[in-house]
This record gives C-alpha cells, sequence and structure tokens, in this order.
C-alpha cells in the first residue's frame, strides 16, 4: 500500500535561510581555521573570492585558485623588481613593473584555460596587501590560505546545491 500524502514544499523564504546558514557556517569555519593557523583571515576571503570569478564546478574553481596562486607569485616577482629598482629610480620603480606585470597578466586572457584575469588580479592585490618579504615562505603562506578559502567556497556552493536540489 503506497501513500498519497503529499508534503508541502518549504516556503522560499526558509530554504534561502537554510542557503543562507549554509553558506555562513562554511565561512565561519574556514575564517576558524585560518585564525588558528596564524593565517590573515582576509586572505582566505581572497581565495573566497577568487572562487566567484569563474564557474562553480570543481575544475573551474581549481582553475581559479590556480590563477590566484600565480597571481600572487606574480606579485611577488614584482615586489623583488621594485625593489631592486628602487634605489636607481626610487619611486618611478612602480610604473615599468606595474606595466610589465599588467601586460603579461591580461595577455594571459589569451591562456585557457589558465584565462581567468580578475583572479590573477586578486592574487596580486593578495600579496600586496599582506606586505610581507618577497619568499617562497610568504607565496606558501598566502597560497595556502587562499586555498582555503576557494575549497571554502566551493564547499559552501557544493552544500547549497545539495540543499536546493532536495527542497
Amino acid at each position: 500500500m503506497t501513500s498519497n500524502i503529499k508534503t508541502a514544499p518549504a516556503p522560499a523564504s526558509m530554504r534561502f535561510s537554510v542557503l543562507t546558514l549554509a553558506a555562513a557556517l562554511t565561512a565561519a569555519i574556514a575564517a576558524t581555521t585560518s585564525a588558528s593557523l596564524g593565517w590573515p583571515v582576509w586572505a582566505m576571503f581572497m581565495g573566497w573570492v577568487a572562487f566567484f570569478t569563474r564557474g562553480h564546478s570543481g575544475k573551474d574553481a581549481l582553475y581559479s585558485y590556480l590563477c590566484l596562486a600565480i597571481g600572487i607569485g606574480f606579485g611577488s616577482g614584482a615586489a623583488f623588481a621594485v625593489a631592486a629598482l628602487m634605489p636607481l629610480i626610487g619611486p618611478l620603480a612602480f610604473g615599468p613593473v606595474v606595466f610589465v606585470v599588467a601586460i603579461i597578466v591580461v595577455s594571459l586572457r589569451a591562456a585557457a584555460p589558465l584565462n581567468n584575469v580578475p583572479a590573477y588580479f586578486l592574487g596580486l592585490i593578495t600579496f600586496f596587501a599582506a606586505h610581507l618579504e618577497p619568499d617562497i615562505l610568504a607565496f606558501s603562506e598566502l597560497a595556502a590560505v587562499s586555498g582555503l578559502g576557494s575549497f571554502a567556497a566551493w564547499t559552501a556552493h557544493q552544500l547549497q546545491s545539495k540543499i536546493t536540489r532536495a527542497g
């Protein structure tokens, strides 16, 4: 014997609240993890933002993260170049360095699948906002914490998708 009883779908406001809570909880866990490891929480959120610069599949999330990490590397290289030119031309050192880095980054728009220009710029911003010395430790820390953020954003998106399909 089967039942013909149908349950009413959850009201849209309730689904919205559950989706919001899922994202907020994921962000809170990622922020707490970041802070517990001594990583800058704001840099974790740079990875979160990078996730949303392209599609939301696992592959797209990986490519966005790679562009962000490469951007962090470009930032480190740019800091080295500025430091080398600063004794020679002072603050004018930023002009040629930014010009060259911008040409490289914007040219990468043709390098599919690593053609996520906004993610490259988020990586550059991440490096310069951190005010760290350009070394492998700085790159590793910023790449790791932004990777945590990208993974957390992907996780939140996956969780929200499951909730939406179930509701």
